[in-house]
């Protein structure tokens, strides 16, 4: 399949790909026609989906079941109306159900948008209004229907709302009982140009009200390199990536790359996440590639590893916030395995990685992904040295690269804000080294200064990390009348540390850090609390913290 799509498959290493890494691109690319579709007449046995949930179900389904479902679901949307252009709403958790109705979505040329189910009232309001949206598709959950049903009267152009499950509510079709009835599926005469929009997120930013983010039909295609070369899969692979589907990472590591690879989508569907039962999961399914936020390895590495049958797993890979150094070497040390690193946004595919032809570096982001141009520019437009810090930015020539956003929709000044002069500025601040690899600072707006110093909450972060008792830490910067800012630590303490909380483990942190980076950036103010703030990507909310200690 791959060699449709890329001029050289495979690559030896880093100068290989940058110099041959090269697309064939088809005219009027269609995800679900020209992958799928084709993966289930050469390959109708193969198993696309392997789908379980936390009650012991199980569904296992051949790219020949998913293509003739996919038909079906498509048939029935059009059949009510929905078709080419009309933005259709996904609340769908893990259900089985989201990977059929999006492949369906795109055999009709709908724009897909995904979402997660924790939206309020006001948020799903918020989101049909900007959006247009013309029918929702959700879980029938008690508490996803309500507000749904909620926002009902101040979102006119919603015409279809489509539940799927065996409590539907009123006022919600019947996605299971409906479809059986469904005409035969008819393709339509003309789907989609490779320009037109194939799906938008509502990002899930760290402030200020999400925006809409709109990829075209090529952005599908920008992801073979995430699940071919990153994710290193194969038609052997059973892969696993921890992502509800609401969110990006979803079609990261749930969907599009994937499937290029010919590999098997493992799903396990959960409520709420516990490292013992994943752990358990992949140990029983034997999942050879597993990839998750540092978030979920931070767990699973307080877990005795050792209980686990883990022989099966080939390849690790992690993203959605930097991976602190002291968790790769634990990961290293309990199962062999080095975890491969890769950055990039809602705006984009991986635009930085560690391939399986480099050696990581623990806590680097990689290097620079060949389909995109990057570099690091310091605040007056110029580009950085070796060891400067700088905003990550992608050079847009004559030719936007695959997998590279088309618009904030509807937001042409926020468009020209963040993509101005052949650039798109990510916001995220790194520094490279001699050897080209990148390294994650933060947030611009995250940056601490202090006493003169320009402080980064991860270097801050990763030092913590490395002491027995901390799980999981912010860094953020409260004003100081005599420093300008000073450093405070929000810390999630381990189980076997929580009674020992206090001034004496506060200095104990403090020291620590001295002793692993640079005495300046140690936290003067300690906080210790349950959990910390996340967006439904699992990203820290720093902005949060910072927005309560202005309040105090």
């Amino acid at each position: 399949m791959v060699e449709r799509f890329l001029k050289q498959t495979h690559f030896e290493s880093v100068e290989d790909y940058n110099k041959n890494l090269e697309f064939i691109i088809p005219e009027n690319f269609n995800f679900a026609y020209d992958v799928m579709d084709a993966w289930a007449q050469e390959k109708p046995d193969g198993l696309a989906l392997l789908w379980t949930n936390d009650q012991g179900a199980e569904i296992k389904t051949t790219f020949a079941e998913l293509k003739e479902q996919s038909d079906q679901a498509a048939a029935y949307l059009l059949s009510l109306g929905i078709g080419k252009n009309d933005p259709v709403m996904l609340i769908l958790k893990r259900r089985y159900e989201w990977w059929v109705v999006m492949l369906a979505l795109c055999k009709i040329g709908a724009v897909v948008i995904p979402a997660t189910h924790m939206l309020t009232k006001h948020d799903i309001v918020y989101r049909n209004t900007r959006a247009s949206v013309k029918a929702i598709i959700c879980v029938d959950d008690p508490y996803v229907t309500s507000q749904i049903m909620l926002a009902k009267d101040e979102s006119p152009t919603v015409k279809n709302y489509i539940a799927i499950g065996d409590n539907v509510p009123e006022g919600f079709r019947d996605y299971l009982k409906e479809i059986g009835s469904a005409p035969q599926f008819q393709r339509p005469a003309f789907v989609n140009t490779n320009d037109d929009t194939m799906l938008m997120y509502f990002t899930s930013g760290t402030s200020g009200e999400p925006k809409m983010v709109a990829h075209d039909y090529l952005y599908a295609m920008g992801h073979l390199t995430t699940g071919v070369f990153w994710h290193n899969l194969h038609e052997g692979s059973l892969h696993l990536t921890v992502a509800d589907t609401g969110w990006g990472k979803a079609v990261w590591g749930k969907f599009y790359g994937q499937w290029f690879a010919g590999a098997t989508v493992f799903v396990f569907d959960h409520e709420k996440f516990n490292a013992d039962t994943m752990l358990r999961q992949m140990e029983k399914y034997r999942v050879t590639s597993f990839c998750a936020p540092p978030t979920i390895y931070r767990f699973m590495i307080r877990e005795d590893l050792s209980k686990y049958d883990l022989s099966a797993l080939e390849y690790c890979t992690t993203a959605g916030e930097a991976l602190n150094p002291a968790v790769f070497e634990k990961f290293h040390e309990l199962t062999g395995i080095r975890l491969m690193e890769g950055f990039g946004q809602t705006e984009t595919t991986m635009t930085l990685g560690t391939m399986p032809w480099m050696k990581p570096k623990p806590g680097s982001m990689g290097m620079p992904n060949a389909q995109y141009d990057i570099d690091l520019l310091k605040p007056d437009g110029t580009p950085c040295e070796d060891g400067e810090k700088g905003e990550i930015v992608v050079r847009v020539g004559d030719r936007k690269p695959i997998g590279l956003f088309k618009e904030y929709y509807r937001d042409a000044e926020l468009t020209r804000e963040a993509w101005h002069d052949g650039i798109y500025h990510t916001g995220d601040v790194a520094w490279r080294d001699e050897d080209g690899y990148y390294w994650f600072e933060g947030r611009i707006d995250d940056v601490i200064k202090s006493s003169g110093y320009r402080i980064g909450p991860f270097e801050v972060e990763s030092a913590l990390m490395t002491h027995p008792a901390v799980v999981e830490c912010a860094i953020t910067g409260v004003p100081d009348d005599i420093r300008g800012m000073v450093v405070k630590a929000t810390v999630v303490l381990g189980k076997e540390w929580k009674d020992k909380a206090g001034d004496d483990l506060v200095k104990e942190l403090q020291q620590h850090v001295k002793r692993e980076t640079a005495p300046y950036k140690y936290p003067r103010i300690v906080e210790f609390v349950d959990e910390l703030p996340k967006t439904i990507s699992g990203k820290i909310r720093r902005v949060e913290i910072r927005e309560k200690d202005s309040q105090k």
